[in-house]
């Protein structure tokens, strides 16, 4: 996937300001629920050399939709495949230099499928966790991932998405 840099000239009081924008065609984040856990992916992210748990994510493809992108991009890394998906909330990531959109999606129902990574993903391990531990994680600085920041402040503020009530 590429993504393309241009500068953009916007006015700000009467004179011409030029911003560096980064064309990003959007992403999904999918937050798989089960029993009141949520599927975390531990994931190497070079361009921090970090090691970090996430919730699974992705790029959306030229014209697609995101719920498609969400039950593509959890079977890819996690080889789970949701009976159920629902949209949870959109957001900007960076909009200070990004366009890029993001949408938050539930996974629930989930069955056994195919986990088949991108050939430059290294996910080592995907694991549950209850809420109130991703909580104390999140104080504690070891969730760092903005995405999965936002994924947990909507299953704390969604009771019951874990269990398939709602």
């Amino acid at each position: 996937m590429e993504f393309t840099w241009r500068e953009k000239v916007v006015e700000v009081r009467g004179k011409p300001h030029t911003y560096h924008v980064l064309e990003h065609p959007g992403s999904v984040a999918v937050v798989p629920v089960r029993d009141g856990k949520v599927a975390l992916v531990r994931q190497l992210r070079p361009a921090v050399d970090e090691w970090l748990w996430e919730v699974p994510a992705g790029t959306l493809r030229p014209g697609e939709d995101p719920l498609a992108a969400a039950a593509r991009e959890l079977e890819e890394e996690t080889g789970l495949v949701a009976g159920r998906l629902e949209r949870a909330a959109s957001f900007y990531l960076a909009p200070g230099y990004s366009s890029e959109r993001m949408h938050l999606v539930f996974a629930h129902d989930l069955r056994p499928g195919h986990r088949h990574l991108d050939e430059a993903e290294v996910i080592t391990e995907v694991r549950w966790f209850d809420p109130e531990e991703l909580e104390r994680m999140a104080t504690r600085g070891q969730l760092a991932d903005a995405k999965t920041l936002a994924a947990l402040f909507y299953v704390r503020r969604h009771p019951g998405e874990g269990d398939g009530r709602r």
